[in-house]
């Protein structure tokens, strides 16, 4: 009798290929959770500000979705990516880590996501989803929003294509970045346009409120800010942000098989 024993070790184990159709229920699944929850946080700060007027400041309204986010990333990113942005999927497409034909997917689970949770949180406070949506400020035209999200999007995006290439990658840490970078975008640019630099964040309560005024600044700046963001890193970095930045961007479903023989 013979044994072969363990394939690879607990330390090194092997992953699925990314384009096992059999895994893509649980990149979808992770795309539609992972957006639910920051849309749950970022639209239900200011709807449960509206019911509950003072018990949430605009600091905290602002910094929540970027702690969610670093959770989100922590807690599922090694499963789909944690896009939960439809401008990350086609940011990281266009840059050759992800397979385009994945994108579509991609987004309508985050769309999905995002409606998801406006609903719910019309249910939880009352309010109706579109005091969740993004919107320009009262004196902030749609021209100005537009490139403040184009901005915003650009810095958000450039900080994801940066911690996920080659010797740049810092793995579970960028999780720290990616949500450090979302708060303070928020601090200063949310009376602005709101900060959302995520057109699915926007669409969810847009659609459940049934308030899509100036809805196109939140497609068309965010996606700005991707295509931008995305010609700067292959000024910087070339094509591709390498096996890291693939893997950064299609997360890393692993298993443990053991494989016994006798003979």
């Amino acid at each position: 009798m013979q044994t072969t024993g363990w394939i690879n070790d607990l330390r090194h184990p092997p992953p699925l290929d990314f384009h096992d159709g059999r895994q893509e229920w649980k990149r979808l699944l992770s795309e539609l959770v992972g957006t639910f929850f920051l849309v749950l946080v970022a639209a239900g700060a200011a709807m449960v500000m509206a019911q509950y007027p003072g018990t949430v400041t605009l600091q905290a309204a602002v910094v929540a979705p970027g702690l969610m986010v670093m959770a989100i990333i922590m807690f599922m990113g090694r499963v789909s990516g944690a896009h939960l942005n439809p401008g990350v999927s086609v940011a990281f497409a266009l840059r050759g880590d992800f397979p385009w034909y994945r994108v579509p997917g991609y987004i309508v689970m985050q769309l999905l996501g995002a409606i998801a949770a406006a609903g719910l949180l019309e249910l939880l406070t009352n309010q109706s989803a579109k005091v969740g949506g993004s919107y320009p400020g009262a004196s902030t035209s749609a021209l100005a929003a537009f490139a403040t999200e184009a901005v915003l999007t650009f810095g958000l995006v450039s900080v994801i294509l940066g911690t996920a290439s080659g010797a740049q990658n810092i793995g579970i840490i960028g999780a720290l970045a990616v949500g450090g970078y979302i708060a303070l975008a928020g601090l200063w640019g949310a009376p602005l346009s709101g900060a959302s630099m995520n057109s699915a964040r926007t669409f969810g309560p847009d659609l459940v409120g049934g308030d899509f005024s100036d809805f196109w600044v939140y497609v068309a700046g965010p996606f700005t800010g991707v295509f931008i963001a995305v010609g700067i890193a292959y000024l910087l970095r070339g094509s591709g942000g390498g096996v890291d930045g693939s893997e950064a961007a299609q997360g890393a479903i692993t298993t443990i098989v053991k494989d016994a023989e006798k003979q």
